[in-house]
């Protein structure tokens, strides 16, 4: 890059199969294009579907702290350099009882309560303790959901397999006008989020904070739990693994992400500068 700012443009990526390769690694070329798109005054951040206990190792080897992240699929964003969370969407009473009334309604699928500071696994707890168990996450196994403290859900996983998953769907997305916002997130998961509530929702917020305007908000992902983030901002993109309803609403559409996805959008980022 250049010695042109690029301090009027905020840009997110998500993480698997974007930031990082199929692999879980972080290919070296997206390394130097963030850390040139930092010097050059950029602001650069993370939106996930993680809480900010699985973020941190990937957020934290970036030089990104003093831009807060997208957190819970958009339930919250995080500063890191604060350690807290400075906006956060909960779930209303009428979400989480049609959680809990959905995970009576299929007991083998496991339901994981992301809340504001805890996560919680209920149900039969296989599915659920994999879930945990990869970024080694604080959790609590409750089996009944309804004991799980009714305080700050920021979303809920329904977790099984693929023929158990889709069912649930079917209930959800069957629903007239719930007070939730429904996302699938692969085969064999299934989310819920509060009303209005995605990673283009709060990277939009964190804009506002940071007086950007949405013109010069970008994001990248790859799978269709960005769909909504990409739908949100100024200059969508999308790796070029990612399905084609991704690639019809993106403005750009980067290489595979194993060869630097996110390299090449800030590469198309900085040109639009000009």
């Amino acid at each position: 890059m250049n010695n042109k700012s690029l301090s009027n443009w905020l840009i997110a990526s998500d993480i698997d199969g974007t930031l990082n390769n199929k692999f879980r690694r972080l290919p070296k070329r997206n390394e130097l294009a963030i850390n040139e798109f930092v010097s050059a005054g950029g602001h650069f951040t993370l939106a996930s579907g993680r809480n900010p206990q699985s973020m941190e190792k990937h957020f934290r080897r970036l030089p990104i702290a003093g831009t807060p992240a997208v957190v819970i699929n958009g339930a919250g964003l995080y500063d890191f350099e604060k350690n807290e969370m400075i906006f956060f969407s909960a779930m209303s009473e009428e979400g989480m009882q049609l959680a809990i009334e959905a995970a009576k309604r299929f007991p083998a699928v496991d339901v994981i309560v992301v809340a504001k500071d805890m996560i919680y696994v209920t149900g039969i707890g296989y599915f659920g303790r994999f879930f945990v168990a990869a970024d080694k996450l604080k959790h609590r196994c409750i089996k009944n959901i309804e004991d799980v403290p009714k305080k700050d859900w920021g979303k809920v996983i329904f977790s099984g397999l693929p023929t158990d998953i889709s069912k649930v769907k079917k209930h959800f997305t069957s629903m007239d006008d719930p007070d939730l916002t429904l996302m699938s997130s692969s085969i064999a998961s299934f989310e819920i989020l509060a009303r209005n509530t995605n990673k283009g929702t709060a990277l939009l917020k964190l804009a506002d904070m940071l007086g950007i305007d949405k013109s010069h908000v970008g994001a990248i992902g790859d799978y269709f739990n960005d769909f909504d983030m990409l739908k949100c901002v100024g200059v969508p993109a999308c790796c070029g693994q990612a399905p084609r309803e991704l690639k019809e609403i993106s403005e750009f559409v980067a290489c595979h992400c194993n060869k630097g996805a996110v390299a090449d959008f800030l590469e198309y980022i900085e040109a639009k500068q000009d």
